[in-house]
C-alpha cells in the first residue's frame, strides 16, 4: 500500500515546503503531491516535524561501542549502523583506518556480505589509508602506512556491492595508481597528505574528487605555497568533507571555506568513534587508550582521534557554528556526499525515484524518527539526546 507522509513542513527542490505529502511505495519515493490532494487508498501519516532527506556519513570509524577495525564482520557492521541511524544517519561507509593489508581484505568481504544480507544503510566502504604521508598521520599508526603497490590496488578494488572511497596522500603514489584508480569506480580523496597546490592539482586532473577532512591532517594554506587546502577550495570538483565539532576546526576557518565555493562543494562527515552511541567513556585505538571528554575523543598526549559526533548534531552545529540555513545543513548531509559518491540517483534528496531514506526532525533539531528504504524507525527522545 502507498503511504502518505504529511509533515508540518519538507525539504524539498531546496526550500523548507509546507503542506506537501511525501508518497512512498516500494521501498521509494513515487512522488510528492499536496497535503490536500492525495491519491485514493493512500495510508496517511502526519508527522510532528520537519522531513528532510537521510544523513548520509561517508566517515564512520565505528558507534554504539563498536570500532570497525576491530570487528571487520557483518555484525560489526549492522551495530555500527543501527547506533547512527538514531541521530538520522540513512547511509553510511564504515570507514577503515590505516591497517594491514588483510585487515583491508577481511572488511571489503564483510561490507559485500552486509550489502547482501541487506543490512540498513551500508552504501560501501571507505578505506583512510594505510596510503598516506607519515609526516601527516595524525591518529593513524606510522607502523601500518606503507607505499601503493599492485597488491594493495586490488585490496582496493575488491567490493563487487556499493561504492569504495579510498583516502590517500596524492604526493605519496603516482599518478598513474590514481587514474587505475578511478577507472575501476573507486572514488579518491585526499587526506593525511603534505601535497603541494600543483600535486593536488595534478591528482583532481587524474579523477580525485573528494578531500578528507578539510584543514585536518594536510599541508596548509600559505601565502605563496596554497597546499592541499588551497587547492582545495580552489577546486570545484572537490568536495571537501567537514567535521564541525567545534574541535577539529575553528567555526571561523569554516566559515572562511564557505565563501570560497557553493556549499554543495562541502559535505558534513562525523569521522565518529565507538562512543558515539554508546555510554563509554573510553576506548582502545590500535593499541593506543582514547578518552572521550568534553566532547572530543583524544589519546593520551591529546592528539584527537576521530570524534564524538553524530550527524544529526554536525547539522544543527552547521547552522549554529556556521551561519547556514537547515535546508543547506541538511543537504551538505545528504546531497553532497551522494554527489561525491555517484549515488545522486538515488540518495540524497526528496524526488520522486529517490530511495525512501528520510529523517524527521522535531523543531529543535532532533531526529524523532528515520526511514530506511520505506521502513519507519521511531527514535525515543532520550537516545536522540544522546
Amino acid at each position: 500500500m502507498m503511504q502518505a507522509l504529511i509533515p508540518d513542513r519538507a525539504l524539498v527542490d531546496g526550500a523548507l515546503q509546507p503542506g506537501v505529502a511525501v508518497l512512498i511505495d516500494g521501498g521509494r519515493i513515487a512522488g510528492i503531491a499536496s497535503a490536500d490532494s492525495l491519491p485514493a487508498g493512500a495510508a496517511q501519516q502526519r508527522l510532528p516535524g520537519t522531513l528532510v532527506p537521510g544523513f548520509i556519513d561517508t566517515q564512520v570509524n565505528g558507534g554504539g561501542g563498536v570500532l570497525f577495525n576491530d570487528e571487520p564482520t557483518v555484525a560489526g557492521i549492522a551495530a555500527i549502523g543501527a547506533a547512527h541511524r538514531r541521530f538520522g544517519t540513512t547511509g553510511f561507509l564504515p570507514t577503515l583506518i590505516s591497517d594491514d593489508l588483510d585487515v583491508i581484505r577481511r572488511a571489503v568481504i564483510a561490507v559485500d556480505a552486509a550489502i547482501e544480507a541487506g543490512i540498513p544503510g551500508v552504501l560501501g566502504i571507505h578505506i583512510e589509508g594505510p596510503f598516506l604521508n607519515v609526516d601527516r598521520k595524525g591518529i593513524h599508526s606510522a607502523d601500518k602506512i606503507r607505499p601503493l603497490d599492485a597488491e594493495g590496488i586490488a585490496a582496493l578494488t575488491g567490493l563487487r556491492r556499493g561504492r569504495t572511497l579510498v583516502t590517500l596522500a596524492p604526493e605519496r603514489v603516482a599518478i598513474a595508481d590514481i587514474e587505475q584508480l578511478v577507472a575501476a569506480g573507486v572514488v579518491v580523496a585526499a587526506g593525511h597528505t603534505n601535497a603541494r597546490y600543483a600535486q593536488a592539482k595534478a591528482a583532481v586532473a587524474a579523477g580525485m574528487r573528494g578531500v578528507t577532512h578539510l584543514f585536518n591532517a594536510m599541508s596548509p594554506l600559505g601565502s605563496r605555497e596554497p597546499g592541499m587546502v588551497g587547492a582545495s577550495l580552489d577546486s570545484d570538483e572537490l568536495v571537501c568533507g567537514l567535521i564541525v565539532d567545534g574541535h577539529h576546526v575553528s567555526p571561523a576557518t569554516l566559515r572562511l571555506a564557505l565563501r570560497c565555493k557553493p556549499a554543495s562543494g562541502f559535505m558534513l562527515v562525523t569521522d565518529a568513534m565507538p562512543s558515539v552511541g554508546s555510554d563509554a567513556g573510553d576506548f582502545m585505538l590500535q593499541g593506543r587508550h582514547i578518552i572521550v571528554k568534553d566532547g572530543a575523543c583524544r589519546s593520551d598526549d591529546g592528539t584527537l582521534a576521530g570524534s564524538h559526533l553524530d550527524m544529526a548534531a554536525a547539522v544543527r552545529n552547521a547552522v549554529s557554528m556556521l551561519g547556514v540555513s537547515l535546508a543547506t545543513a541538511v543537504e551538505m548531509a545528504s546531497a553532497s556526499p551522494a554527489a561525491l559518491m555517484g549515488l545522486s540517483d538515488s540518495h540524497g534528496r526528496i524526488a520522486p525515484g529517490q530511495a525512501a531514506d528520510l529523517v524527521l526532525l522535531d523543531d529543535a533539531g532532533q531526529v524523532a524518527a528515520t526511514w530506511i528504504g520505506g521502513e519507519e524507525e521511531r527514535v525515543a527522545p532520550a537516545l536522540a539526546e544522546a
